[in-house]
């Protein structure tokens, strides 16, 4: 599969932790969504990911929560991010056990 990176963004929090955002457009979906991105956004807290958005291969789109993984509906690019970011702050204000 040809991918065009099309954003990367790395984020560093005063507490060590940090966010990484990538996003490819790709020819043809992935196996399991139906538009044209492959993406992978993460955010690590000590070392550990606690929260992960991405659209591997055969599972479509998704979010990992902690240890609990669920659908994730995909409406575009600028939402992506901003559910993603949405979600690291209510992990960092303390409920990331939700």
């Amino acid at each position: 599969m040809k991918a065009r990176l099309h954003f990367r963004e790395h984020h560093d929090f005063r507490d060590g932790a940090f966010a990484q955002m990538v996003i490819w457009e790709v020819r043809q979906p992935v196996s399991g969504s139906a538009h044209g991105y492959k993406y992978r956004l993460a955010y690590m807290v000590d070392g550990v990911c606690v929260l992960r958005y991405d659209n591997e291969s055969g599972k479509g789109d998704h979010r990992h929560w902690g240890d609990v993984e669920s659908a994730y509906a995909f409406s575009g690019i600028d939402q992506l991010v901003a559910d993603f970011l949405a979600d690291i702050e209510r992990w960092r204000n303390g409920q990331g056990d939700s």
